[in-house]
């Protein structure tokens, strides 16, 4: 077969992509900045804006990290501001300086509302304080990213089992329901939090070179090897108990993509030779699972159970935005150029099915019927920036270097 680099423009696909985060940064800063403080909590697929909305601790630290990312990037004044909007705001209503952590939710004036202690919410803190501290040289952000890492090290992590406990009521105690939301299975241990906690230390330990976190990010290495990833076929395990016994078939085809990039992007940034390559061999084996789910038009689906054999055929913004990365991720490994292929038709389904003409930035998704998903948010809970802000800022480095 000839060569695909003979015939793809790689340049056109990087300045595609950095176009596109200024799209959808841009309409993040004309669309969602609330007068009152911060980023308003929803808006819906007609561009309606519900100012009332609860705020959610996810959607601003997603927030804060994707205009951070984007000005260490890019140097582009504009998104400092809007990161330095995004930070004001959560010190001032999602910490919680009594009992640690951030809360799960806020009110549209900011008073605590849900006080739960998510830990996934409470990494992705972790995530963007430490983007932040860099872009704005402010020590206090990271200071606050340390607190929180030592806040999950003290109430969040196991060690008989090692690994990390889902949630917590307000002061840390034990709490029943550990949910992120309604479509979860409620189990004490989770793949999502787990490659949340991962992503998160990683980001600190760019700047904040300590030995315990550096264990800990092993450690988590160690938890996908041992329990999350599928020895058979390279899937991800999603829920399990305290002893890591598996309590979930179903397989999510873009946590399964995004995990192998992000296993890779920590070994390389605690610089461990002999964990890289073994990563390096995982993410490849995990990126040709992957294919499993991509669909003849280039998108890929959302969830495929194998006990039942359903195939949730819904595409989702955040699927996508993370194949793009995640194959394009194994290409460079593995110098197989399919992997390349695939990288580009998940960007031509994006461009065909997903941005928004009529207002900007990207819709939710499309149905198994093709159809818009219009009932769901252009921002929200978890509608957010950081997903496709992270696949343009993450592809355009690679195609640069």
């Amino acid at each position: 077969m000839e060569s695909l680099m003979s015939g793809i423009d790689l340049r056109r696909y990087q300045l595609e992509l950095k176009e596109e985060l200024n799209n959808i940064l841009t309409w993040w800063m004309n669309s969602a900045v609330d007068p009152d403080g911060g980023f308003v909590g929803k808006i819906d697929h007609d561009q309606n804006v519900f100012p009332q909305s609860p705020k959610g601790a996810v959607l601003n630290a997603r927030i804060l990290w994707s205009f951070s990312a984007g000005y260490n990037s890019l140097g582009n004044v504009e998104y400092l501001e809007h990161a330095h909007r995004a930070f004001n705001y959560i010190c001032n209503h999602f910490v919680d300086e009594e009992y640690g952590g951030v809360y799960w939710t806020v009110e549209a004036a900011g008073q605590p509302l849900n006080t739960r202690k998510q830990v996934y919410a409470i990494s992705f803190a972790i995530y963007a304080l430490a983007e932040y501290s860099r872009a704005a040289g402010n020590i206090e952000a990271e200071m606050l990213a340390i607190r929180l890492y030592r806040d999950l090290e003290k109430h969040s992590f196991d060690p008989q089992r090692t690994g990390y406990f889902e949630a917590f009521n307000r002061d840390w105690s034990e709490i029943g329901d550990f949910r992120l939301s309604e479509k979860d299975a409620n189990e004490k241990k989770t793949m999502n939090t787990h490659l949340h906690v991962l992503e998160a230390y990683t980001n600190l330990y760019r700047s904040w070179k300590d030995e315990g976190l550096r264990m800990q990010i092993l450690n988590l290495i160690s938890n996908f090897k041992e329990h999350i990833i599928r020895q058979d076929n390279y899937h991800l395990n999603l829920f399990m108990d305290e002893d890591w016994t598996v309590k979930s078939s179903a397989i999510s085809f873009g946590h399964d993509i995004e995990a192998s990039w992000l296993l890779l992007e920590a070994a390389e940034v605690i610089e461990d030779p002999q964990v890289i390559q073994s990563v390096r061999d995982i993410a490849v084996q995990m990126a040709r699972s992957s294919l499993e789910g991509i669909d003849k038009d280039g998108g890929m689906f959302h969830e495929f159970d194998p006990n039942s054999g359903h195939m949730l055929k819904e595409k989702h913004w955040w699927v996508q935005s993370e194949a793009m990365i995640g194959f394009f991720n194994a290409w460079q490994i593995s110098k197989d150029e399919r992997f390349l292929h695939e990288s580009l038709r998940v960007w031509d389904y994006v461009k065909a099915y997903l941005l928004d003409p009529i207002h900007g930035e990207w819709v939710w998704g499309r149905d198994e019927n093709g159809q818009v998903m219009k009932t769901e948010d252009k921002a929200g809970m978890w509608k957010c920036p950081y997903h496709n802000s992270r696949a343009c800022l993450e592809l355009t480095k690679r195609l640069r270097a």
